[in-house]
């Protein structure tokens, strides 16, 4: 499985996903943990962070296991 470099505290688990019609082991990273560690430790606001993880990890695919991010629930769903 692939991982992103420094960002192991973020790791929430696995999912099996279909991806390009294969059944795939990925991991799922916790999107505001992922926040914190950027502000933490980069010094970037929650809103550069937000946006630096929608187009550089979201947006960025590195073959069939790219992980996922996840999010919490919005209230639009409950």
């Amino acid at each position: 499985m692939i991982k992103y470099d420094g960002l192991d505290e973020a790791i929430c688990g696995q999912a099996c996903i279909w991806r390009d019609q294969t059944r795939i082991d990925v991991l799922v990273y916790d999107g505001m943990k992922i926040i914190d560690i950027f502000v933490d430790r980069d010094g970037m606001t929650p809103e550069e962070a937000e946006e630096f993880i929608e187009f550089n990890i979201e947006d960025g695919y590195i073959g069939q296991e790219t992980p996922v991010v996840m999010w919490p629930v919005q209230e639009e769903y409950e």
